[in-house]
């Protein structure tokens, strides 16, 4: 007899539909493809079939088609979250700075989590992930205590609907302890592909024990063979950590840094060298004391985007937050208020961030054949009213809000519709995530 996560999940794969059954059509929006070099397109349609945008363009028709009125409102790919760690979604409010620290309160709480705390922790963070116009998140989950937890958290982000890479890792943060290769390669034989597999890859506490590169260079030989992305934190001790990642050869195209708030222009050199790219998570970073992000001192890498980080830890999965901290800490820390470029922030939001996950090719820009991840913001707000018109990123940027994400679809199914996430009872989806939070903290 299957446990009932093994029935849901082959349901969800095999017999759930993954996209609406009939076409969707967009219509008369304002559309920022965010392709290169692609001016705006106002008064614009998209046509969805299956998973997939079909056309682009004025006035298209569709007689079979669901219509979405996107008069007044701006349609744009949804954001891609470079690197996150869904799993402490129920651990909000408890990492207070001074009274409870981000990695003792973490790795305390996540020592108690079971499998079915580790699924809401994850189910409920990527549906704020999806209210919030985020499609994509590169999910590092190191907290992976055994089969069952990496089970649940991988059905979690397949049911929430997102699209996902989850970053495969060990049991705890210390780097003692491997990563279950072999459970790994299991889980493998059975990704979906809106949701693959990584390897959240950690370096060792003491740069210096050989024993302890011995496992990690297997671990890191094993994504190298199976074609595997590989996220890896450059952080505390990042000079020393960024310099053995360079000696020791392990930058490469499939190799994302994530924070690295310090790295020297030599280092940062030597990655995009490599081929390499960065996930930047601002308000994080500041957080936990890493030091402030300028994005200026990144411009030398070519693939980057900027990530969340965890909902609990940065307060909430709010990607216009996070567009709005670098754009400050560039002009505040500069002195100059002409430095940030708010569409080149969009952009690290959604194409290039797309592109520093190795999923340009599927998704981040509004073009015929990348697959229907679309969000809709509609400015008819009081905290986004006041445009007169002109180019709408620095209002986007500077005045959007999560509420004003309007509707949002990943693989050409509705996620999102008239501000309501679809088919998810809120009530009882807060009552199990705050069950679950007080059991940790039990």
């Amino acid at each position: 007899m299957y446990p009932a996560w093994v029935i849901a999940l082959f349901i969800a794969i095999f017999i759930s539909p993954t996209a609406s059954a009939a076409p969707i059509l967009i219509k008369n929006g304002y559309v920022l493809s965010m392709q290169s070099g692609m001016a705006d397109q106002p008064h614009t349609d998209l046509l969805i079939d299956g998973n997939s945008i079909s056309k682009m363009g004025k006035n298209l028709q569709q007689p079979d088609a669901e219509i979405i009125d996107a008069s007044g409102k701006f349609v744009l790919p949804g954001f891609v979250d470079a690197h996150s760690h869904l799993w402490i979604t129920t651990m909000r409010g408890q990492f207070r700075n001074k009274e409870g620290k981000f990695s003792a309160v973490s790795s305390r709480s996540g020592a108690a989590m079971q499998p079915d705390d580790v699924y809401i922790a994850m189910y409920s963070g990527a549906l704020e992930l999806l209210a919030a116009g985020i499609t994509t998140s590169s999910d590092f989950f190191d907290n992976i205590r055994g089969p069952e937890w990496a089970d649940a958290g991988y059905k979690a982000l397949n049911d929430a609907g997102i699209r996902a890479i989850m970053f495969y890792g060990g049991p705890d943060k210390t780097t003692r302890s491997p990563i279950d290769l072999s459970h790994l390669q299991t889980l493998l034989a059975k990704q979906t592909p809106r949701v693959s597999l990584g390897l959240a890859w950690r370096l060792p506490k003491d740069l210096k024990d050989a024993g302890n590169w011995t496992m990690r260079d297997r671990e890191y030989q094993f994504a190298r063979e199976h074609h595997l992305p590989v996220q890896v934190h450059v952080s505390g001790q990042a000079d020393a950590m960024f310099n053995a990642l360079i000696q020791r050869d392990y930058l490469a195209p499939f190799v994302t840094v994530v924070h690295a708030t310090d790295a020297t222009p030599q280092q940062l050199d030597a990655l995009e060298k490599a081929g390499g790219s960065l996930a930047l998570t601002p308000i994080s970073e500041a957080h936990v004391a890493y030091g402030l992000t300028r994005l200026d001192h990144f411009s030398r890498i070519t693939r980057q985007g900027l990530g969340i980080d965890g909902n609990a830890l940065a307060g909430s999965a709010d990607m216009f937050a996070t567009l709005r901290l670098a754009a400050l800490l560039m002009s505040g820390g500069a002195k100059d208020e002409g430095k940030p470029d708010a569409r080149h922030l969009l952009a690290l939001a959604t194409r290039q961030g797309a592109e520093a996950a190795g999923l340009g090719n599927i998704t981040g820009t509004l073009q015929p054949g990348k697959r229907a991840d679309v969000q809709i913001i509609n400015p008819g707000t009081l905290n986004m009213s006041g445009f007169g018109g002109g180019d709408p990123a620095a209002l986007i940027v500077y005045s959007a809000r999560p509420e004003n994400v309007d509707t949002v679809l990943v693989d050409g199914r509705l996620v999102k519709r008239d501000g309501n996430l679809v088919g998810v009872n809120m009530t009882g989806l807060i009552d199990k995530a705050n069950n679950s939070a007080r059991h940790l903290l039990e």
